[in-house]
């Protein structure tokens, strides 16, 4: 998985209820774990733009209702900055489900993705309406 060339800022943190954005069969999920979280003692882990987490599943199919998955970032709200100085931030807050070898479990994306996305998962970005 490709590093990312600049400090993201987190907009999420566990317990975050966000909207899957693809066609998966989940419609809301909460994130319940970080993978490879780096936070200090009694709070809680922080979460950006292509981080990869573990979601438990509260709105969609009977199929999958409670199940938990991974998935990654794809758009935040609260703003971020890139190299070149330009800030980014969406209108919501959304993952893709992913299975463990980073590849997206549904067919297609509803909304766009951020470039950073598209740089650590290229078949994520492969699928999206558009690239931001």
């Amino acid at each position: 998985m490709k590093g990312l060339g600049s400090r993201i800022t987190k907009g999420l943190q566990t317990g975050s209820l966000v909207v899957c954005s693809d066609n998966s069969g989940a419609k809301m999920v909460q994130i319940i774990g970080v993978k490879g979280a780096k936070s200090k003692h009694a709070m809680y882990p922080k979460i950006g733009i292509s981080d990869i987490v573990t979601v438990a599943v509260k709105k969609g199919t009977a199929a999958m209702k409670k199940k938990v998955l991974k998935a990654a970032v794809v758009r935040q709200r609260q703003s971020f900055r890139r190299p070149n100085g330009m800030r980014i931030c969406f209108e919501d807050n959304a993952v893709v489900i992913i299975d463990d070898a980073g590849l997206p479990v549904g067919t297609e994306i509803k909304g766009v993705v951020a470039r950073e996305v598209a740089d650590r998962f290229p078949k994520v970005a492969a699928i999206a309406v558009a690239v931001v």
